[in-house]
């Protein structure tokens, strides 16, 4: 049995545009989120059976392998929830989402501040990798992170709470090599909603890492 399984979609391939074209949704969904569930699912096997063959010259390989390919699994499965054809502007009191608007205000000054942040972080990683917004236990603040391929630059236990992929397949058959103006136009889609639910599970989970022995 499978580890891992591929999430359905919480909306059809087209419930995203103009910002993301349907057809992207589905060749990013169905084909490259998929493909890291196999390859997620495929490397546990792996070191199944080289433990069981005492075979350990692969395993540095094969750790970052699985690494990667769940890292993939795990930053896909969120961003699509945070996404919504009915998203956009900005968290507010108003909408249920006082919290988290709070938060933005208080780690990064203000929305506009965190928005110019999370733009300029998610368009200038180098080659292939992902913008986010995650909640850093330590402190309990927000935090930014610029995430290489699916890993790394990451703050350890800090929780993504607000992903922007920016790797190629996520915007080029609409956006060509304009991967800023892809940005800029994800957030038009964003589920504040969805974002606010993950800060406060989030949060809540604060004091599983700070535990004293």
């Amino acid at each position: 049995m499978p580890v891992y399984t591929l999430p359905e979609l919480p909306y059809d391939y087209s419930a995203l545009a103009p910002v993301i074209s349907p057809e992207i949704i589905e060749l990013h969904h169905d084909k490259h989120h998929a493909a890291y569930v196999k390859g997620a699912n495929d490397t546990l096997e792996q070191l199944a059976e080289a433990r069981d063959k005492e075979q350990w010259g692969s395993i540095n390989g094969l750790e970052k392998n699985l690494g990667f390919h769940l890292s993939g699994h795990i930053l896909h499965s969120i961003y699509w929830h945070n996404m919504t054809g009915d998203g956009g502007g900005e968290p507010l009191a108003a909408d249920g989402v006082g919290d988290l608007a709070d938060a933005i205000a208080e780690s990064f000054g203000s929305f506009a501040g965190f928005k110019a942040q999370l733009t300029k972080a998610a368009a200038t990683t180098q080659g292939s990798g992902w913008g986010v917004l995650a909640h850093e236990p330590l402190s309990g603040r927000l935090i930014v992170e610029q995430v290489y391929d699916h890993q790394g630059n990451v703050g350890q236990g800090s929780v993504p709470i607000l992903v922007f992929d920016a790797w190629e397949h996520a915007f080029y058959l609409q956006y060509k090599n304009q991967k800023v103006d892809f940005i800029d136009a994800m957030w038009a889609v964003v589920n504040w909603q969805d974002v606010a639910r993950r800060y406060e599970a989030a949060r809540s989970r604060t004091d599983v890492l700070l535990l004293a022995p």
